[in-house]
């Protein structure tokens, strides 16, 4: 009789610790049909569903015809689309960089592509050694110092990520986190301002965060910009490129200087740029073509007569890499099971459970599910879609952006890139309290990862953002695992033909994490007042009055 209570007892207790990690909102979520869509929209064909294509807007249309099933309005004037105009872009992999009569292989050497949106660019230029390729103001920091016409025409080699903090400045850039002048995308772009021909980025492992292999998938097949439009002034670079280490090396070699010297050096407020006295020069053959991709949006009205004309959009962008380079295996379909067949599946989870709601608990603004193109090729999509908004941005309370899942079970905690910087913060502390949970920190700031999806956008346009992460603490897990799992990924995996779907993935971990994600939208969904940034935040000034 002892021995049966003792079993009844630990049962009792194991449902209880269950029952805690179940949301109010749980019940909503269908395990069975999130991995249905996720192996569907992970699957061959697809193939790899790049922007563009007509598998890729495929699979756009089947993601429109899951919101039209649901109930779920066409989001753009009857339609479920929001076209995107695009330029690809494939570079000849028998281009070759040559620095002085000595010549780089692209693929082993240095990857690359143009922002002329022509076929065919001829790059002759001088190298100039600009160290972080920062203009910065209110960090009293200029890379470029000197007249602009010392950059214009030339190739800048510069590295990437912000330059260090030091036991005097622990705040300076941000201290460990990565700010957006630390992104290629910004160095790019502040280069094209300053009259640059071309750049080339060093990579580095512990720099980017992933190792080459990833920079060459990336790169190495379709690359995709906004198409130019003749009221488009903004400046571009014909040639923006990556080289490996490597290369940076044996090119510093040529030009006589010492790359870690150099490094050291451009640490300093006082460092000056550095003409490395070698020319690059390049013939860079092309294909070009011109695409029309979609953003697809649906919406679902808010129960409130006065707050349905605000917003709280939800995101997942519904691209990857498409076919390319082959793998050991002879693969060349770049599925993106997990980036982000799994975030296209859960954000349709998350409209389907408000479609589900009782009446009285039907969210008084708006709802809005949004699946951006082109996020691999530079958050593309959600860039036009923040720059020509559907719906105001200044009406918009929030984004909460998917972008991955949690396939490996329940966790104590939940993560959200962004939620310390604005009103949404208070938000999360007591969705998380309810349940018992407590929040994950980014738990590498200075790889930038808040900056890498398409919540970034929003952002940068005064939307309060958050990119939900996977928590790190699984219940009845070595607390290690998390960590191995990622850099696993990050090494193996990430932007490879090996991103595939696994039948041995679960989904409790995804529901509860979107549960959480579901909890938090309602809430905001449901305040008075509209999210705010945090006075000091970098975005707070793009956010208009509320």
């Amino acid at each position: 009789m002892k021995k049966i209570f003792v079993i009844l007892f630990l049962l009792a207790f194991s449902l209880n610790i269950f029952a805690q990690k179940q949301g109010k909102y749980t019940y909503l979520f269908n395990e069975q049909k999130m991995k249905n869509l996720t192996r569907f929209i992970a699957d061959d064909g697809f193939e790899g569903r790049s922007p563009g294509t007509r598998t890729g807007e495929l699979a756009a249309k089947f993601l429109a015809l899951q919101l039209e099933q649901l109930g779920i309005k066409p989001g753009n004037n009857g339609s479920y689309f929001q076209p995107v105009s695009l330029v690809a872009i494939k570079t000849d992999p028998k281009t070759v960089l040559n620095i002085d009569g000595k010549d780089y292989k692209f693929g082993d050497d240095f990857v690359g592509s143009t922002g002329a949106q022509t076929d065919n660019i001829s790059v002759n230029g001088e190298l100039v050694f600009v160290g972080y390729g920062i203009d910065a103001p209110e960090q009293k920091w200029n890379d470029y110092k000197g007249d602009k016409d010392d950059y214009r025409g030339k190739i800048l080699v510069m590295m990437v990520n912000d330059p260090p903090a030091t036991d005097k400045e622990p705040n300076l850039f941000g201290g460990k986190a990565l700010t957006y002048y630390g992104r290629w995308t910004y160095k790019f772009e502040q280069a094209a301002r300053m009259g640059a021909a071309g750049v080339i980025l060093i990579h580095t492992r512990d720099s980017a965060g992933y190792g080459w292999n990833v920079v060459r998938t990336s790169n190495g097949n379709w690359r995709f910009d906004v198409a130019h439009t003749p009221e488009d002034k903004t400046p571009f670079l014909n040639w923006r490129s990556w080289m490996t280490e490597d290369t940076a090396r044996s090119i510093f070699r040529q030009a006589g200087k010492d790359l870690d010297d150099l490094r050291i050096k451009a640490r300093s407020r006082d460092f000056k740029p550095v003409k490395l006295g070698v020319r690059g020069k390049l013939e860079v053959k092309s294909e070009m073509k011109r695409v029309n991709s979609n953003n697809v949006v649906g919406i679902w009205d808010g129960s409130d007569p006065k707050l349905k004309d605000q917003y709280v959009i939800y995101s997942a962008h519904w691209d990857h890499l498409g076919v390319g380079e082959k793998d050991e295996t002879g693969d060349n379909i770049y599925n993106g099971a997990l980036d982000n067949a799994s975030g296209c599946a859960s954000i349709l989870a998350i409209a389907e459970a408000i479609t589900k709601l009782p009446k009285k608990e039907q969210p008084k603004r708006s709802q809005v599910f949004l699946f951006p193109t082109a996020e691999e090729q530079g958050l593309l999509g959600a860039e036009w879609y923040a720059k020509h908004p559907i719906f105001p941005l200044d009406r918009t309370a929030a984004n909460i952006n998917h972008d991955g899942a949690n396939f490996y079970g329940l966790t104590k905690d939940y993560g959200a890139l962004g939620a310390e910087r604005s009103d949404l913060w208070k938000i999360i502390q007591d969705v998380l309290k309810e349940r018992d949970m407590n929040f994950s920190p980014d738990t590498a700031p200075e790889q930038g990862f808040f900056f890498r999806s398409d919540h970034f956008p929003f952002a940068k346009g005064g939307v309060p953002s958050l990119n939900v992460e996977s928590g790190t603490d699984y219940v009845g897990q070595d607390k290690n695992a998390a960590k191995k799992r990622f850099e696993e990924y990050n090494d193996k995996h990430y932007h490879q033909p090996s991103d595939n779907f696994d039948e041995n993935w679960r989904f409790d971990g995804v529901v509860q994490n979107l549960e959480v994600s579901l909890a938090i939208g309602l809430r905001v969904s449901n305040q008075e007042k509209l999210p705010k940034f945090n006075k000091d935040d970098e975005f707070a000034k793009a956010q208009p009055k509320r």
